[in-house]
């Protein structure tokens, strides 16, 4: 018995049939970070508008309670948007140390 002759593939169908691989795999990396980035982005807004509605309702609750102190709604109101005026002054003086960090976390959730 004589045995069988392996027949050797010609190089270039190995090298198309690598890059046709490769192509595939490409592909389904792009898909596999295109839908973690757009899962990401959806949780992140929600939990954005849900902070952002949180904190609406907090300051009314707030205004309403130092109106209810004050015996006005306008000292209320007016004593909650001094608040919030104290607290933009703050950070526009800040505004150096509190935007790095930012910064980087964004580029850490870009590149991971």
């Amino acid at each position: 018995m004589e045995p069988k002759k392996e027949t050797v593939r010609p190089i270039i169908d190995q090298v198309h049939e690598y890059v046709e691989t490769r192509l595939k795999l490409v592909k389904l990396e792009v898909v596999d970070r295109s839908s973690t980035v757009i899962a990401t982005i959806i949780v992140d807004l929600i939990v954005i508008i849900s902070l952002v509605l949180t904190f609406l309702f907090a300051s009314f609750t707030l205004a309403l309670f130092l109106a209810d102190c004050f015996g006005s709604y306008w000292k209320g109101f007016g004593s909650v948007a001094l608040i919030y005026l104290l607290i933009g002054v703050v950070l526009m003086l800040a505004k150096k140390p509190i935007e790095r960090p930012i910064v980087n976390i964004l580029i850490r959730k870009i590149f991971s």
